[in-house]
């Protein structure tokens, strides 16, 4: 079996980042993938990312996931997503270790029964061709027979910008590039081919305004959005200077990520000086009424 390799690239870090700091973002992904009909206003909490692994000779090796986190509707259900920008031989063992480790986790012993529920599992497929699987697929071999289940593939580049915005998988959006990637070369060259790609981002910047505006989206998601696409075209078109400076032309450059972040702690410190206000003006509204009462 090839020996496993720990690897960490800028995809990597901009999934995990739109999945921890615009959370929402996974429920429509989730219904897409899983045929759920999460509303929205369900709690997400996330597990620790790190597992370590036990092997032989008491030696530990630690896995990262991308994302374990469970969904409390009506019923509580795990999720387990990884991204990829390729399918590798090693995907599918790494599955199953941070599968069963997720599940090892929160098992249940009761009497002599282990009780362990393995997480609704997912590949986002970052490029793809006619090979790439729909599904993968863990078949488990036990003294009480076979087991098999399958990992449904995510495969962002057969998304267009129309079914990305009609079923709000904006998760997706900084990923759309990977779909432009093959004529890169061709925009470099040609002008007129690149404002087509200049036109379809503008396209991207106004309905995330739109989205902004009306209330479906904060704008600190829309500036995440905005820096984690600038973070993947910065990496993807790296050989590309044409391409680079003509989408940030039009998406207005990388937002920084101290100004994203100033948005949401204003916002936060912002709702908590109002709750401490509301609090102090309900207290002295309380001690009025507790005067009244004693006839003072």
């Amino acid at each position: 079996m090839e020996k496993l390799r720990i690897t960490n690239t800028p995809y990597d870090d901009v999934f995990r980042t739109l999945l921890n700091d615009c959370t929402p973002l996974v429920i429509p992904v989730i219904n897409a993938v899983f045929g759920e009909h999460y509303t929205g206003e369900e709690e997400i909490t996330f597990s620790p990312n790190e597992h370590f692994l036990n092997r032989q000779g008491g030696n530990e090796d630690e896995r990262i996931t991308d994302s374990s986190f469970t969904i409390h509707g009506k019923e509580a259900k795990k999720y387990h997503l990884e991204c990829q920008s390729s399918p590798d031989s090693s995907m599918l063992v790494r599955f199953f270790e941070y599968g069963t480790q997720i599940a090892l986790d929160e098992g249940e012993i009761r009497g002599n029964t282990l009780t362990v529920t393995l997480p609704h599992s997912a590949v986002l497929f970052l490029r793809c061709g006619a090979s790439t699987p729909d599904t993968l697929k863990i078949r488990i071999e036990t003294p009480g027979g076979a087991v098999e289940y399958g990992i449904p593939a995510i495969k962002s580049q057969l998304y267009t910008l129309q079914e990305i915005f009609d079923k709000n998988l904006l998760l997706l959006l900084p990923f759309y590039i990977f779909s432009h990637e093959g004529r890169f070369g061709e925009y470099e060259k040609d002008t007129a081919k690149l404002k087509l790609l200049q036109a379809e981002y503008g396209q991207i910047k106004n309905r995330l305004e739109e989205l902004a505006e009306n209330g479906a989206i904060s704008e600190y998601v829309k500036c995440t959005i905005t820096d984690m696409s600038d973070k993947v075209l910065e990496h993807i078109a790296a050989k590309y200077d044409a391409v680079r400076k003509g989408v940030r032309a039009v998406m207005g450059g990388r937002v920084l990520e101290y100004e994203a972040k100033t948005i949401k702690r204003e916002g936060i410190a912002e709702g908590r000086a109002e709750g401490i206000a509301e609090e102090r003006e309900k207290g002295i509204r309380d001690a009025v009424t507790i005067l009244k009462n004693l006839d003072i």
